[in-house]
């Protein structure tokens, strides 16, 4: 069974297993806010959606919130997914990607993982569709681009809705293409640890650009803000919004780190190859990434997978590293029981308690990977 281990005490002798990016500038970017009226929602945020959109989104719309979170739950809004509607999930992710659907009253199908990639495993996924099936929403785990010419088979041959939980894979590639082409909806996260962060927050991308003037009001209230702030507004609420917003706060530190992002994804990259070379040197550690021709991670997380996970882990620790599993399955909550029981996942219980995420961040310097993989070496040795 799973179990969290307290934060590592941080020094210069330990090596986090997360650290948010700050960008260099942002004292500046900030002291402009603070000069402004604009602190909350204001045009930061509104360039922040347009640099956004061109940098990573094939210029579809996008619409910046409060957290991957929001983004999520605004997603399944837009897809008019509605009480009892089924709707395929991972078992194996953050639970901000079920949650939302709770909210809504839908019926969760919990779809097992690919043992290789832990991402949504096809096969799984195909055997729960019925004519039920409203949308299919999946996560790319630590980065890694799920099978999207797949899904998106599936999803035309059925129309079914694709929502894309692209919270970990800022910056993938799937046939060298945005990721974003290839769901309905996409989500990213900026929480603290993510590869950019504004402390928390979110965006939410989509193809149909029609839907774009119905987001905007969902995530204020259910108001028309610009005609309210225009002052054209009918001063009448007729959907159900929420406060769903980005600040300017948030969002100068965004756009700050968008560029550093090409700098960040490198430095990521180089400690993600050194770790790579694990594998070479011990068949009996797996390492959770099974690419294909054109795919891209954003490598957010490296995950490796072993029997003696719990006695490296430890080792680890007395040697100053901080590892950990990132997510829990989520059928071990109860508040998804009522669509888990009797229900098994046998590629999830193969790898349950056998796999350990790696520090990647830019606080780790390259001589920490090759210290770090050198010591793996030595203790599974």
């Amino acid at each position: 069974m799973f179990k969290d281990y307290p934060l590592i005490k941080e020094s210069n002798k330990t090596v986090t297993l997360f650290y948010p990016y700050i960008p260099k500038n942002y004292l500046s970017a900030l002291k402009k806010v603070f000069s402004t009226r604009w602190i909350g929602q204001g045009p930061l945020v509104d360039k922040l959606e347009r640099v956004f959109s061109k940098r990573f989104a094939s210029n579809f719309p996008s619409v910046a919130v409060g957290s991957g979170t929001d983004a999520l739950h605004l997603a399944y809004i837009l897809a008019d997914i509605k009480k009892n509607d089924e709707v395929i999930c991972p078992i194996f992710t953050c639970t901000a990607t079920n949650i939302p659907l709770l909210y809504i009253g839908a019926k969760i199908k919990f779809a097992d993982i690919d043992p290789k990639t832990m991402n949504i495993d096809i096969q799984s996924i195909k055997k729960l569709i019925t004519k039920k099936t409203k949308a299919i929403v999946f996560v790319n785990y630590g980065g890694l681009p799920c099978d999207l010419k797949e899904l998106n088979a599936i999803a035309k041959k059925r129309k079914i809705v694709l929502i894309q939980d692209a919270a970990q894979s800022l910056g993938a590639k799937y046939n060298n293409k945005s990721i974003v082409k290839y769901a309905d909806y996409t989500i990213y996260s900026f929480q603290a640890i993510k590869q950019i962060t504004s402390g928390d927050g979110g965006m939410l991308v989509f193809k149909d650009k029609k839907k774009l003037k119905k987001a905007y009001r969902i995530r204020w209230f259910g108001i028309d803000r610009l005609a309210k702030q225009g002052g054209t507004w009918e001063n009448d609420i007729k959907e159900i919004g929420f406060k769903y917003q980005m600040t300017d706060i948030g969002a100068s530190l965004l756009l700050e780190s968008i560029k550093d992002f090409k700098k960040i994804w490198s430095h990521r990259r180089k400690l993600y190859k050194i770790y790579e070379k694990i594998r070479s040197k011990n068949s009996s550690i797996t390492i959770m990434d099974k690419k294909k021709s054109g795919t891209e991670h954003s490598n957010w997380l490296f995950t490796i997978c072993l029997e003696r996970k719990d006695y490296l882990q430890k080792k680890l620790r007395q040697n100053g590293v901080e590892t950990n599993q990132v997510h829990f399955r989520n059928d071990r909550y109860s508040i998804f029981k009522n669509f888990t029981k009797g229900k098994k996942f046998k590629n999830m219980d193969l790898v349950e308690n056998n796999y350990l995420v790696l520090p990647i961040h830019p606080k780790v310097k390259l001589s920490d990977a090759k210290r770090i993989s050198n010591l793996i070496m030595r203790i599974i040795n």
